[in-house]
């Protein structure tokens, strides 16, 4: 069975984002067979985190054992002012290779208007280094997200577009799941020397 861990990176409860990972949670048990028990969610906006470093973690023992049983994460981050939001890159200052060494995961931007982009860029930029998370080539841009993602049928053509984009990138995000799944166990990441990334 595959595991899969979808971070809505918002700081705001109730948000644009966390829809978009409970669509995603919706489709990947709707459409890609995956058990209601393997589809997590972690809002960091309805469950946030305290800034790194902190003496008191808050949830991050309750996603530290969801992230450690994924096969495969989806990391949602919204825009804002051009950059991926606080709360996210707070997530991955938490986050270690113990959770996400050598697992795939795709990237989604989510934002009001027509951005999104520059959080995709940010991330692939920075996050991955020690944490050793590997995204796959494939990510997803949610423009104008009020707008979509609202009602069980699409009710336009950006809706049915973006829908199937995303049903599409999943189905990637699976397969890069089950082929990364055995070659974790054949990488010694306990080496002292080598213990965080260049």
């Amino acid at each position: 069975m595959t595991n899969i861990a979808i971070v809505a990176g918002s700081s705001r409860s109730n948000s644009q984002t966390s829809k978009v990972a409970r669509f995603m949670r919706q489709s990947l048990i709707n459409q890609h067979g995956l058990d209601a028990d393997a589809v997590s969610v972690i809002d960091l906006g309805s469950y946030p985190l305290p800034m790194w470093p902190a003496e008191d973690e808050g949830p991050w023992g309750m996603f530290e054992k969801q992230l450690a049983r994924a096969d495969a994460l989806v990391i949602l981050a919204p825009e804002w002012h051009g950059m991926a939001c606080p709360a996210i890159k707070n997530f991955f200052l938490f986050a270690t290779k113990a959770q996400l060494a050598h697992k795939p995961a795709m990237l989604g931007g989510i934002s009001a208007g027509i951005g999104g982009a520059y959080p995709i860029s940010e991330l692939r930029a920075s996050s991955y280094k020690n944490c050793r998370l590997c995204y796959i080539p494939e990510h997803l841009i949610v423009r104008n997200v009020e707008k979509v993602m609202n009602m069980p049928e699409p009710v336009s053509e950006d809706d049915r577009k973006i829908r199937a984009r995303m049903e599409y990138n999943l189905g990637i995000l699976l397969r890069y799941a089950a082929a990364l799944k055995p070659l974790r166990g054949e990488i010694d990441m306990s080496i002292a020397d080598f213990a965080n990334g260049m």
